[in-house]
């Protein structure tokens, strides 16, 4: 990625690490049953034939030594060139996918990145949505294993249109990392500013080294679960279906939290060669470090619940009046379709999970005898690449023509605030107005804090 991260202090407390295989699991399992409350939203569990690239409707590959328009060696000083060779990505023939780096005669290495194409794997207001995945780290320890960085993660969405230049403020979910074959695992939250900051970056809010037995022989399943249906709310990090690492939004800022969670993610797999990381843990590859060492995956799932009614409008919809040029707040709609109402990076709370279709309705605005020249409205988008919509105002019907309107396309996060104008056609009088939201896709593409309109 596009900025150092996961690079964990050389003088932090280090939980003993066992190097015992426990058990050895069958490599193969079916896509597990959805949690209670939950459905399952997205799932592959790589049943392609042997010698298969990946399903590219499904996974992005990553190619190179970093985003276009991002950092250098991803952000992490590794030394590999990620490619989309079946060489070094492709499925087993057995329902697992293998990412195996690999080192020519002239000590270069090349090795595997691939991210769900999907970037919206979100938590709902009042919900959870859960990403998971079962996976067998690199079987390679001691030198033969220096460098090694198998990784399963996390980004906001907002990363993609900007080479992920945005980091860490745009939240990274470290779900499983391991270094150098130490039969371990960390967990991380990456978010703020960096470097320093309040979530200590380039080191992130982190479990710290927790011992893995058996993880570079067997396969284990490694999930989160950010809960918005608490409070304060939770990111939980779960190892074989044990929490052993949580972290609340009580512990940061309301502004940095929401900004690292409240938005779609897209999840990455890759196996790193060198870097950071590696670095302050004896660092790697050298010339003993074994070359070809798969990360095999058998499956990755996310799930997701129906949002609750922990987050209600703090503002009442008015029951009189309302004035057409002062602020409307948005969550003090009188209906709608499709939202949801969340906590505000600019206080109070906004409307967002904003997609094509959703409305929102506000009564008895009063426009006085005339003189509208337009509307404004505070506006975010963390939309993915290509994805954008209008904002329409409708009075009186929703399937009236629209007085005005005005494109909306990403400003670079669900918590990056800006103020957009549109032209109105004059109107007079007292009216249900109506915020329309259209777009080419099915992606959510605004958020909305407030509407006013201008003489």
């Amino acid at each position: 990625m596009a900025a150092p991260r996961r690079l964990l202090a050389l003088g932090a407390a280090l939980l003993a690490v066992a190097g015992s295989v426990t058990f050895v699991a069958q490599a193969e399992a079916a896509v597990p049953a959805p949690p209670a409350g939950m459905s399952l939203v997205f799932s592959d569990d790589f049943t392609g034939a042997s010698g298969t690239g990946l399903n590219r409707s499904n996974w992005l590959y990553d190619i190179g030594t970093g985003y276009p328009g991002g950092a250098a060696n991803w952000g992490t000083g590794e030394i590999e060139t990620m490619t989309d060779s079946t060489a070094n990505v492709y499925q087993d023939g057995g329902g697992n996918l293998v990412i195996k780096p690999i080192r020519d005669s002239a000590g270069r290495w090349t090795s595997g990145r691939v991210e769900t194409q999907r970037t919206d794997f979100a938590a709902p207001a009042g919900g959870r949505v859960r990403i998971e995945s079962r996976l067998q780290q690199p079987n390679v320890s001691g030198a033969a294993a220096a460098g090694y960085w198998p990784a399963f993660w996390a980004l906001g969405d907002a990363a993609r249109p900007v080479g992920a230049t945005n980091w860490p403020s745009i939240g990274e979910w470290d779900i499983m990392e391991d270094i150098n074959g130490r039969s371990s695992v960390f967990a991380a939250l990456h978010c703020g500013t960096n470097p320093g900051g309040v979530c200590n970056e380039t080191t992130g809010l982190t479990s710290g080294e927790r011992a893995c037995s058996g993880c570079q022989t067997a396969f284990h399943t490694y999930a989160i679960e950010f809960d918005r249906s608490t409070s304060p709310e939770q990111l939980r990090w779960y190892l074989d279906g044990t929490n052993y690492f949580t972290l609340n939004s009580s512990q940061v800022d309301a502004t940095t939290w929401n900004n690292a969670t409240h938005h779609g993610m897209f999840v990455i797999l890759n196996v790193a060669m060198g870097g950071g990381f590696p670095a302050a843990f004896g660092g790697g590859p050298t010339a003993a470090t074994q070359s070809g060492v798969p990360m095999l995956v058998d499956y990755v799932a996310v799930y997701q619940s129906s949002g609750g009614t922990t987050t209600p409008p703090t503002t009442t919809p008015p029951t009189g009046t309302r004035d057409a040029y002062a602020q409307i707040q948005a969550e003090s709609f009188n209906a709608s379709a499709g939202v949801q109402v969340e906590t505000c990076s600019e206080g109070g709370q906004d409307v967002g999970y904003i997609a094509n279709g959703d409305w929102l309705q506000f009564n008895n605005v009063n426009f006085g005898t005339g003189g509208v020249k337009d509307f404004v409205a505070r506006v975010a988008s963390g939309a993915g690449s290509g994805v954008s919509g209008l904002i329409e105002v409708r009075v009186d019907s929703r399937s009236n023509a629209p007085i005005g309107s005005f494109a909306l396309g990403s400003t670079g996060g669900w918590q990056t605030w800006t103020s957009i104008p549109g032209n109105v056609s004059n109107v007079s009088g007292t009216h249900t107005v109506y915020l329309t939201f259209t777009s080419g896709q099915s992606a959510d593409f605004a958020n909305v804090n407030w509407i006013q309109f201008r003489r």
